[in-house]
């Protein structure tokens, strides 16, 4: 399945608005064909969030991203992951 990561610019949110925002990235995910949520990382100081999915193509996972209301800045295809022991 192809990954993806969005890029959003999102405001400080509180722990409570954290939680319902998850739950709701989930809620929707499990009613879309393919479409899984991996993980986030946020920039509090950048006002910034870069989450990972997997989703069938781009067009999904901008759907998935307007029914939960979270906006979008960009959207990158991950095309080679790498990561430190593949070096050693």
């Amino acid at each position: 399945m192809p990954r993806f990561v969005i890029e959003r610019t999102l405001p400080d949110l509180s722990p409570e608005e954290l939680q319902k925002a998850g739950k709701k990235v989930i809620a929707e995910a499990a009613k879309m064909n393919g479409v899984t949520w991996i993980k986030s990382s946020i920039s509090q100081s950048e006002g910034k969030s870069y989450c990972e999915f997997e989703a069938p193509n781009l067009e999904t996972l901008k759907e998935h991203s307007d029914k939960v209301g979270l906006p979008v800045d960009k959207i990158t295809a991950i095309d080679l992951e790498v990561d430190p022991n593949m070096f050693r």
